[in-house]
């Protein structure tokens, strides 16, 4: 089983994770940045660019730049007009009343965009582990319905994974938090605040068990609301100054877009800040630019609002916890949003003053514990059971478009519930079972998730057929009804799979896509790699033809000329095959190749060296052989020999090394560095240093052997003083 990666595909930005000698860290994307941007670019000519590279053409390409998709993935038509009216690019509807995105002529879903973000961490993921990635623990916010969850699963689906698990966001966060803490019991609270989503979960941690008690949240509060309130507050600024309205330039608008952020951003550390973006726009009188100071008190004013509309999830989820404030022992900030000195404020102030625990990073804490339940589910992690729960209620339309409960919210998962119900009038023989999610008590007011009718039902008075309706939620908080009449035995049943907009059929086209614009991506890669070969072939071919033009006869620089017109036309072809440029190329590198070889083998005959000089006899004539043996050849003698390598200049100072003589030995002293070169067999070059011989005096601390000279240890040897001194004035001259 290969490895299964952790990720956290979020509003704004995703991170990917893995176990790895059993913890868990975050793997950098292929720019070197642990997070990656959820945005997907699609450039003139069909390529797509996903992470970092889609966010820097954002402003120039804004209308086909797709980012926050997350707002939409699971959502109708009609739930998303706020987001939609924001948003640069197009949105259409889609299948079952959701929301497409239109791109010049093709529409995608939001489970593909997402997909393409998916597909991307993947690769990176890949690419950082050396292996083949096909599974995955991917996390959603605690408060996605079933419709969102299991769009979320079909994305990855798209992207060529199979989705082990759906963990909701702060259920990860307190894995990443709590999984060297199992030795103590406590109540943590999460409170996550993302780029487009919020969410608050209370869990008790203790004996490897982290059994999320309550959890409450909305899934349209986030770091891009308080962008939107910075863009709504300048857009009304320049208009009350220059008299125009930003919203009808989507370059202006994406261009403020980013300042917002950067500014919320830099608020987190400074008191103040600027906006300032010249030419953003133009009228009749010339350019405008826009210059605005933005201080943090201001900005506190603007998103004061959604500041307070956090703080009643986290009353919620206490109360549905059984719990006090009091009784929460840490609070554990996550998301990006929650660097916001006024949110980390309001979180304190909710507990008395009590200060948020900040020891995970609120951008990885979410990737990491999907890490981590990844870890458990392949094996590696023993000892860890989660126990979660479903966000909101799951129930039945009954007579008079009531909503009935059949599940409560925070119920632990998986779980399975029935109830029985009955028919409505007199002689009813099949029954519709539409079943939604909510809180409220009418059907029409909460999220309807799908209907499914129940037939064969044999004719009775209303109130007596026995009809059993069962519930069942899985792991991954994905919902599958079932109903059953009790007197015949006849059974229908629905797995809550299409509330995305896609069927099996749909998701399993969309990903054999997905594979083909990855070989197509792949392909486009090595194209533009080949690309720039290209170019700094061609300019080495003319440096060749210039440096070399006396090496390179007529025959030759005809065939190079050749080579090189085809290359040239094949690269400038934009319908030429891969294989025949990659031909191309390499027929012209060869031919160079063949040119710089004539350049060495040339320039080596030029600089050749003169042969090395011979000692006259009656004196051994020293022997010059490779760069491993001794220059000289003489008998051996009883030392211990300190050997450099060839070429290496002899040492001003060297250690000192005696060697034994019966009578004095002239002083050998080197002087300037080497400048005699001795050519070997091979043709290459010994450096030896040049050497001065002093007067007689004693025995000289020198190591001989680093030159070369053995000296031999019996006292009758022809190797006297005088001849010693005689072959060094023979290397001197």
């Amino acid at each position: 089983m290969g490895k299964v990666i952790g990720i956290d595909l979020g509003t704004t930005n995703s991170c990917v994770a893995v176990l790895e000698g059993g913890q868990a860290i975050v793997i950098p994307n292929s720019e070197g940045a642990r997070t990656t941007p959820s945005i997907v670019g699609f450039g003139k000519g069909g390529e797509r660019l996903v992470g970092e590279l889609a966010k820097r053409q954002a402003v120039t390409n804004a209308e086909n730049t797709v980012f926050s998709i997350k707002r939409f993935i699971g959502r109708r038509w009609n739930e998303t007009d706020s987001e939609r009216r924001v948003m640069p690019y197009t949105c259409v509807a889609g299948r079952d009343e959701t929301v497409d995105v239109k791109i010049r002529d093709q529409s995608y879903t939001p489970q593909q965009i997402s997909a393409m973000v998916l597909n991307k961490l993947k690769q990176d993921a890949e690419t950082y582990l050396g292996e083949a990635v096909t599974q995955a623990v991917i996390t959603v916010p605690a408060y996605f319905t079933d419709a969102q969850r299991q769009a979320t699963k079909d994305a990855g689906q798209i992207a060529g994974l199979e989705v082990l698990r759906i963990v909701n966001e702060p259920t990860a966060a307190a894995l990443a938090y709590g999984v060297d803490k199992q030795d103590v019991d406590r109540a943590v609270l999460v409170f996550d605040l993302g780029g487009g989503t919020f969410d608050v979960s209370v869990l008790q941690l203790g004996d490897g068990v982290f059994e999320v008690k309550a959890t409450a949240g909305n899934n349209h509060l986030g770091g891009d609301d308080f962008d939107n309130c910075i863009i709504s507050w300048a857009i009304e600024e320049f208009k009350a100054i220059e008299g125009i309205d930003l919203l009808e330039d989507k370059m202006a608008l994406q261009r403020l877009r980013e300042a917002a952020e950067r500014a919320k951003i830099e608020l987190s550390g400074s008191p103040t800040t600027s906006l300032n973006l010249p030419f953003i726009t133009a009228d009749e009188t010339g350019p405008k630019n826009l210059e605005m100071e933005l201080t943090r008190t201001k900005f506190e004013e603007l998103v004061a609002h959604l500041v307070q509309a956090t703080l009643d999830p986290v009353d919620q989820a206490i109360r549905d916890s059984g719990l006090s404030p009091d009784q929460i022992d840490r609070i554990i900030l996550v998301g990006g949003s929650t660097r916001i000195p006024a949110v980390q404020q309001a979180v304190s102030a909710r507990f008395a003053g009590r200060q948020p625990d900040r020891s995970v990073n609120p951008d990885e804490a979410v990737a990491l514990g999907a890490a981590i339940q990844a870890g458990v589910l392949g094996g590696e992690v023993q000892n860890l059971l989660l126990l979660d729960v479903t966000p909101l209620s799951l129930g039945l339309e009954t007579l008079g478009g009531m909503f009935t409960r059949i599940v409560d919210r925070n119920t632990p998962i998986p779980t399975c519930r029935s109830q029985v119900f009955s028919t409505a009038i007199d002689g009813q023989t099949s029954v519709e079972i539409h079943v939604a999610q909510g809180e409220r008590a009418m059907v029409a007011d909460n999220k309807s998730l799908g209907r499914f009718l129940l037939t064969g039902i044999p004719p009775a008075p209303r109130g007596l057929p026995q009809i059993e309706v069962s519930f069942e939620i899985d792991a991954d908080g994905i919902l599958k009804v079932s109903a059953v009449d009790k007197g015949t035995g006849q059974k229908q049943s629905i797995r809550i799979t299409n509330t995305g907009g896609l069927s099996t059929e749909e998701v399993e086209r969309m990903r054999q896509d997905a594979e083909k614009f990855a070989d197509l991506d792949r392909n486009r890669r090595q194209r533009v790699d080949l690309k720039n070969q290209i170019d700094s072939l061609m300019y080495s071919y003319e440096s060749a033809l210039q440096s070399n033009a006396d090496l390179i006869d007529d025959s030759l620089r005809q065939v190079l000329k050749t080579q090189a017109d085809t290359l040239g036309r094949l690269d400038s072809d934009p319908e030429a095959r891969f294989e025949d440029l990659q031909s191309a190329f390499n027929a012209l590198q060869e031919s160079l190749l063949s040119v710089g070889k004539r350049a060495y083998q040339n320039s080596d005959a030029a600089n050749k060296p003169p042969s090395s000089p011979q000692f006259p006899s009656p004196a051994p004539a020293p022997s010059v052989t490779g760069p491993t043996s001794s220059a000289f050849s003489s008998p051996p003698i009883a030392s211990t020999p300190v050997t450099a390598p060839p070429g290496t200049p002899v040492a001003t100072s060297p250690a000192p090394v005696s060697v034994p003589s019966p009578s004095p030995v002239p002083a050998v002293t080197p002087a300037a560095p080497a400048v005699n070169l001795l050519a070997n067999g091979d043709g290459n070059s010994l450096s030896m240093p040049e050497l001065s011989v002093d007067p007689p005096s004693p025995i000289a601390s020198i190591a001989l052997t680093d030159l070369g000279i053995e000296l031999p240890d019996d006292d009758d040897s022809e190797y006297d003083d005088s001849t010693i001194a005689a072959d060094y004035e023979a290397i001197e001259d």
